[in-house]
């Protein structure tokens, strides 16, 4: 269970509320509410009118205690939407207040739907709560990663202080079929402990799930190899889901890496060869 906690009187509510539709052969955003510093400002199809491509936008740029952000996306039957962000997110560090991101995401049956964010950073200091809820139709896809850098390690600085709290789930078909919670704390032994992060300040998984791999596609993203020396990285096949994490120090390294089991997984699992959204080279 997340931790609840009051909103500062200065700090921002941001909500974002987003549906896709398929219109004969093409995806469309149908829908687009927002309150707030939070939005999408168009529709993109930079591989044609099947999916369709949306830049989240959060214009402060970072996180403040006390700020509150809501994202939900329903994606409804056949239609393929994919969403990403336009540079790393930032936490701040808080004198008290906590900040809450909650996501929900609908995929309604046969959907495809693909959450590529690009890296989250968490001061040191910050006091973070990240929900995230994936709920799948029957014959819906959900490809999705985050890569999460504690602290600032480019400018020396470690996660030594604050507290960061995640709690992600993924429903099929009314089953649930993947649960995890974690709590970090500023400091704590688990930063460096095997059973934490082992001393590395990035960490990141990607989740496919609707499909079961084949063990020939398991065989190809497992021979993907990070390109940070000495990363820990592990790949899992379970029923209708596959995990990968990884262990680092660099975002990049963790990044790429994804977006290499993101070329072999997307053919595979949702019918299309990979083509980056134009956003992560700028």
């Amino acid at each position: 269970m997340l931790i609840e906690s009051p909103v500062a009187a200065n700090a921002w509510r941001a909500e974002l509320a987003l549906q896709f539709a398929r219109r004969g052969e093409h995806t469309r955003l149908t829908q687009r509410t927002h309150t707030g510093p939070l939005r999408v400002q168009k529709a993109l199809y930079p591989e044609g009118g099947a999916v369709c491509h949306a830049i989240l936008l959060h214009p402060p740029a970072g996180i403040a205690g006390g700020d509150e952000l809501q994202i939900d996306v329903a994606v409804e039957p056949a239609a393929h939407a994919l969403l990403t962000t336009p540079g790393a997110g930032k936490w701040y560090r808080s004198a008290a207040p906590w900040a809450r991101q909650t996501i929900n995401l609908y995929l309604e049956n046969d959907a495809r739907l693909e959450w590529l964010p690009q890296e989250t950073i968490f001061f040191s200091g910050c006091r973070a709560a990240l929900q995230h809820r994936v709920t799948l139709g029957a014959g819906a896809r959900y490809l999705g990663w985050d890569v999460w850098c504690m602290g600032r390690s480019a400018s020396g600085e470690r996660f030594e202080r604050g507290e960061f709290q995640t709690a992600t789930e993924i429903r099929l078909a009314d089953d649930l079929i993947w649960v995890e919670q974690g709590k970090l704390s500023g400091g704590s032994t688990i930063l460096h402990s095997p059973a934490g992060l082992a001393g590395r300040s990035v960490c990141g998984t990607l989740l496919a799930a609707g499909a079961t791999t084949s063990s020939e596609l398991l065989a190809a993203c497992r021979a993907l190899v990070p390109g940070e020396a000495h990363a820990l990285h592990g790949i899992t096949a379970l029923p209708s889901l596959l995990v990968a994490r990884y262990l680092g120090h660099s975002s990049e390294a963790a990044r790429a890496w994804f977006v290499g089991l993101w070329c072999l997984l997307r053919p595979a699992l949702l019918g299309r060869e990979a083509q980056p959204p134009r956003i992560w080279s700028t």
